[in-house]
C-alpha cells in the first residue's frame, strides 16, 4: 500500500445515519431520545441504589436485578451519545478506533444483557420449580460468580472482533445504517475478503446469545410444566405472574435481536427503515 493509500485509510472515518429524510425535524427528533436517555441512565440508577440501602432487597432477585441495572446503563452510554450527537448537532463522522471501541462497549453489553436474562430465568426456574433448596442454591456468593463468568465470556468473545476488523482496508461506501457501530455492519465496509469475520460472528452469536435463548426456552417449559401441575388456579396465576415482567425483558430484548441479525444478513435495500426502527427498539429500548 502506499503512503498516500496509509494515511488515508488511517484517517478514514465511517458516516453514521439517523432517520434518512427526516434532516429536518432532527431537533424534534432529538427530544424523545433524550427523554429516554436521561430516564434509562436515572432510572437505572435509583434501582441500584435503593437495591443497595434497602437491606431487605439483598435476595437473589433483586441482585440479578440490580446486574440488569448495570447492564442496561453500559449499553445507554454505549449507544445513545452518538445517536444524540446526530440529532442535535448533526455531527455523522466517527473514527475507525472509536467505531472499533463503540462495537466492541455495545456487543459486549449486548451478550452480557442476555446472560443476565439467562440468569433471572434460572432465578424463576429454582424459585417455582425447588423452592425449598432456593436460599441453599442461589447464596450471594455463586451469584456473583455466576455473574463474573458470563461477563468474562462476553468479553472474552467479543474481544477479537475490533482487531479482526482493523486489520481490513477499507474503501468502499463508509456511510453506516445505524447512529452507532455495529460489527455486521462495520465489516461490510471492507475492500477484503470477511468470511473469517462472518464465520466468527455467527459462531460467536450462537455460542451467547443462542444458547442463552435456548436455555430461558427450556427453563419456562419446565416452569410450565410444574405451575400446571399445581391444583389450585390461585396459586398457579400467582406463580405465573413472577415471571410476566422478566418474559416481556425477554421478547423485548431477543425479538428485535434476531430480527436485526436475520436483515443484516439476508436483508436488502428495502428493509433499510425497518433496519433503523429494530436497531434503536434493540438497544433503546431494554434499558428504558
Amino acid at each position: 500500500m502506499s503512503a498516500d493509500n496509509y494515511t488515508k485509510f488511517k484517517s478514514a472515518v465511517f458516516l453514521l445515519t439517523g432517520i434518512p429524510g427526516q434532516e429536518d425535524v432532527y431537533p424534534w427528533i432529538s427530544v424523545p431520545f433524550c427523554l429516554m436517555y436521561v430516564i434509562s441512565i436515572v432510572g437505572n440508577s435509583v434501582i441500584l441504589f435503593i437495591i443497595k440501602t434497602d437491606q431487605s432487597l439483598h435476595e437473589p432477585m433483586y441482585i440479578f436485578l440490580s446486574m440488569l441495572a448495570i447492564t442496561d446503563l453500559g449499553l445507554s452510554v454505549s449507544t445513545i451519545p452518538t445517536t444524540l450527537g446526530i440529532f442535535l448537532f448533526n455531527s455523522r463522522e466517527i473514527s475507525l478506533d472509536a467505531c472499533f471501541a463503540q462495537l466492541f462497549f455495545i456487543h459486549s453489553f449486548s451478550y452480557i444483557e442476555s446472560s443476565v436474562l439467562l440468569l433471572m430465568a434460572f432465578d424463576r426456574f429454582i424459585a417455582i420449580c425447588n423452592p425449598l433448596r432456593y436460599a441453599s442454591i442461589l447464596t450471594p456468593p455463586r451469584i456473583y460468580r455466576m455473574g463474573l463468568l458470563f461477563v468474562l465470556r462476553s468479553v472474552a468473545l467479543i474481544s477479537p472482533l475490533p482487531f479482526l476488523l482493523k486489520r481490513f482496508r477499507y474503501c468502499r461506501a463508509n456511510v453506516l445504517s445505524h447512529s452507532y457501530c455495529l460489527h455486521q455492519e462495520v465489516m461490510k465496509m471492507a475492500c477484503s475478503d470477511v468470511t473469517v469475520n462472518s464465520i466468527y460472528g455467527f459462531t460467536i452469536k450462537l455460542l451467547s446469545v443462542g444458547l442463552d435463548s435456548l436455555f430461558i426456552f427450556f427453563s419456562y417449559v419446565m416452569i410450565l410444566k410444574t405451575v400446571l401441575s399445581i391444583t389450585s388456579p390461585k396459586e398457579c396465576i400467582r406463580a405465573l405472574n413472577t415471571c410476566v415482567s422478566h418474559l416481556w425483558a425477554v421478547l423485548l430484548f431477543y425479538l428485535p435481536a434476531i430480527g436485526l441479525s436475520v436483515i443484516h444478513r439476508f436483508g436488502n435495500s428495502s428493509s433499510h427503515l425497518l433496519q433503523i426502527i429494530l436497531g434503536y427498539i434493540y438497544l433503546l429500548v431494554p434499558p428504558l
